[in-house]
């Protein structure tokens, strides 16, 4: 049997696939904050709640309307982030002049809020949500084998995060969401609605926490408390990518999934703080995270 390292081929790429498959969720969840923060100034606690929810929403209407996992990708995320808009307009909106611990505050007891009355519906046991037909089995690679589904993450989360940096960092709709937050009486005086497009900057946050829980639902069984632990992850990827650095996001998301699946072969007992010991190392050396800009 071949073998990279000491260790035999099969694992390493099994762990490389694995690392990748995280890392996709680690990429997606923290580009909706790096949007959320690098645009509105806001530290949502909520994103791992607004997660969960997405697969519930996918899993609820699979279940009770019988609406099948593409019909979800799309319209799950669309709900998670109306629901955003709506906490955006009624709390939200009343503190981004106030200091953001008013607002992490706000969304840590949004998180509570959202995990208890799902909690006091289903329970804390998780709910299995069946892979679509058209991904389920592999392919055998020769050297491993290949789930498509798990492939279909990595694809999808990837052509998600870059279409979303393209149209942020890259057209005219960006630079007006940028030119709308760094000076919003500027903008506004050449008729822009500025409220309206912060409004819907947050709706698009939250819906890429959304379509993260959708694809996330096949994977792990859809549970009210399946984002507890990886929010935690989350916002320490976006700690080391730089707060609001779109690219650094992905990018770091990426990587640090793939390290934490080598991790896992090579020290496992490091494998749930290594993000961490990153994240001190980082912070140690660049304050500003690795893609973010020094004040």
């Amino acid at each position: 049997m071949t073998e990279l390292f000491g260790i035999p081929i099969q694992a390493f790429l099994g762990q490389l696939l694995l690392g990748l498959v995280n890392g996709s969720f680690y990429a997606v969840l923290s580009l909706g904050l790096a949007v959320i923060f690098g645009l509105l100034n806001i530290i949502n606690f909520a994103h791992g709640a607004l997660y969960m929810l997405g697969a519930v929403v996918a899993w609820m209407g699979l279940q009770y309307l019988g609406l099948n996992y593409w019909v979800m990708l799309i319209l799950a995320p669309i709900i998670v982030g109306v629901f955003g808009i709506i906490v955006e307009r009624l709390l939200l909106k009343h503190l981004y002049k106030l200091d953001h611990l008013y607002g992490l505050l706000l969304t840590f007891g949004l998180t509570l809020l959202i995990e208890g009355f799902f909690r006091s519906l289903f329970g804390v046991s998780g709910q299995p949500y069946s892979t679509p037909k058209l991904l389920q089995g592999g392919v055998n690679l020769g050297f491993m084998y290949l789930p498509i589904y798990r492939a279909w993450v990595i694809v999808a989360s990837l052509v998600v995060c870059f279409a979303t940096w393209l149209i942020i960092e890259k057209t005219r709709l960006g630079a007006l969401l940028r030119a709308g937050t760094e000076n919003p009486k500027l903008v506004e005086a050449f008729g822009v609605n500025v409220p309206l497009v912060v409004t819907l900057t947050f709706g698009f946050g939250v819906g890429l926490a959304g379509f993260a829980g959708v694809l996330a639902a096949p994977i792990l069984q859809v549970s009210p408390l399946m984002g507890q632990n990886l929010i935690i992850v989350v916002f320490a990827v976006v700690v080391i990518g730089g707060m609001g650095s779109i690219m650094g996001s992905i990018v770091t998301g990426l990587g640090l999934g793939i390290i934490e699946g080598f991790t896992k072969v090579f020290w496992p007992e490091a494998s749930t703080t290594v993000v961490f010991m990153i994240m001190v190392i980082v912070l140690l050396m660049r304050p500003a995270g690795l893609f973010g800009k020094e004040k």
